[in-house]
């Protein structure tokens, strides 16, 4: 069986890092991140980051919030590269750990951390319930589940505009309602399940996004990468604007608790 494509390679990761940060592959930067994390006690603990890109994420969680250990994890070669070079970079190989594996089972032991993260990552995982009892299997007991992911704003089909925003991302996404989400999390066993939305917040987001893509950052984009990619990045901007207008591209805030002993 030959190895899939990377769907993050050097040009896309060159491209989302202009536009969203260093290390950066989802929306938000730092700032963002600490809002999941707000009331997460972190300092002196075990924590695993899933879906942790080109290791942005990951390396300012070990120096704004100081766990004892923090473990990168991503399915994609490429990321997983870049993320360790990164950490090599800052002085911070001691206490961050970047893995690579397949899509499936997570490849740690159970009850490894005290606190699993996720930015943005689960959207391209179909299967919910598996990856929410993967997350439970790997916490310990009373351990702490945080996240952000893009979700859809319903249960129904898929409109024609959130399907044309899809096909314009030509990424395996996933998505799923905050309903699905707390039922693949009730049924994992979690306790404590809440979700908020943050639709209007990317809503404006997204917006200035696409005008700095259109202005400032168009010719530094051009540069990095190709006069097509950033063209069809436009397109992709453009269709994703509407869903997030229309409320039907919802990001999320998730969080939930693994009972103790």
């Amino acid at each position: 069986m030959t190895e899939a494509e990377p769907e993050y390679d050097d040009i896309h990761m060159r491209f989302l890092e202009l536009l969203w940060g260093d290390g950066y592959l989802s929306p938000g930067g730092p700032a963002e991140v600490d809002r999941v994390l707000e009331h997460v006690p972190i300092a002196g603990k075990d924590m695993l980051d899933i879906g942790c890109g080109s290791g942005g994420i990951t390396l300012h969680i070990a120096k704004r919030f100081s766990p004892r250990s923090i473990t990168g994890f991503d399915v994609e070669k490429p990321v997983i590269r870049e993320a360790a070079r990164r950490a090599q970079e800052a002085e911070l190989s001691d206490r961050v750990l970047f893995v690579q594996a397949p899509p499936g089972r997570l490849p740690f032991e159970d009850a490894s951390f005290d606190i699993v993260f996720s930015k943005d990552a689960m959207v391209h995982i179909p299967d919910k319930n598996a990856i929410f009892a993967e997350i439970f299997r790997v916490l310990r007991p009373g351990g702490v589940f945080a996240a952000s992911d893009w979700l859809v704003g319903h249960d129904s089909e898929l409109s024609q505009d959130m399907k044309d925003y899809i096909e314009a991302e030509g990424l395996s996404f996933g998505m799923a309602s905050a309903t699905r989400y707390r039922q693949a999390m009730k049924s994992a066993g979690f306790k404590d399940i809440r979700t908020e939305s943050r639709n209007e917040w990317y809503r404006d987001e997204a917006r200035r996004e696409l005008n700095r893509l259109k202005t400032d950052l168009y010719d530094e984009a051009v540069r990095l990468t190709s006069k097509a990619f950033v063209e069809k990045n436009l397109r992709t901007w453009t269709a994703m604007q509407k869903v997030l207008d229309s409320g039907e591209h919802c990001p999320t805030h998730l969080n939930a608790t693994k009972p103790g002993l």
